[in-house]
């Protein structure tokens, strides 16, 4: 009787003490059966932001040989985000095949994602490629330009104009493999081929 009386006495305190065991009994449990702790798969410190100016920027694929080379006046990488913003680039998309040029251009901006394997142009695009073989020197004006470098594709929504030699070829939308040199315009597509010399 003397400890139900003590405990009738004492309910605040007793409360506290019955809901204390109860508190670290549940977070034993709860150590017990609970998932493991996540490892942090942070590695090093954390990349802060930066700008560049007058910079080279040259990326290699997994082959060892350059997927693209960007040259610009300017590229921010902000704070928290691990992606690259360039101000008016000047790029080369390397062909990787012997006598085969590489493409050459520039546009108003560029974004590149935090693997290198997507690249946008933005505004104007302008891209070229030096004559070879019997293929004549080429140029391709567009503008909104998505690339994936490390595959050598492009493709856009806006209008294009493709120039070879005299062959003139302009529509909407177009999607390219420049290692297969395969290009394929999506819409209102016009065309002006010159004339075949005829065989002697």
């Amino acid at each position: 009787m003397a400890v139900r009386e003590w405990l009738r006495d004492r309910r605040l305190a007793a409360a506290i003490v019955v809901v204390a065991l109860l508190a670290g009994a549940t977070q034993l449990l709860l150590w017990w059966i609970g998932p493991a702790p996540k490892a942090n798969p942070f590695v090093g410190p954390p990349r802060s932001g930066y700008t560049l100016t007058d910079f080279k920027l040259v990326q290699y694929g997994t082959d060892g040989l350059p997927s693209f080379l960007i040259d610009a006046p300017r590229l921010e990488r902000r704070e928290g985000d691990e992606s690259l913003y360039i101000n008016a680039p000047d790029f080369r998309l390397p062909s990787n095949q012997a006598a085969v040029p590489d493409w050459l251009g520039r546009s108003l901006y560029g974004w590149v994602n935090r693997d290198g394997t997507l690249l946008k142009l933005q505004g104007p695009v302008h891209m070229e490629r030096a004559a070879f073989d019997d293929t004549p020197r080429t140029t391709l004006d567009t503008s909104e330009v998505t690339a994936w470098p490390k595959q050598n594709r492009l493709e856009t929504a806006a209008p294009a104009q493709l120039v070879q030699g005299g062959t003139r070829i302009h529509g909407v939308g177009m999607r390219a493999d420049l290692n297969d040199k395969h290009l394929e315009l999506l819409d209102d597509v016009h065309a002006t081929f010159p004339p075949r010399q005829r065989a002697r």
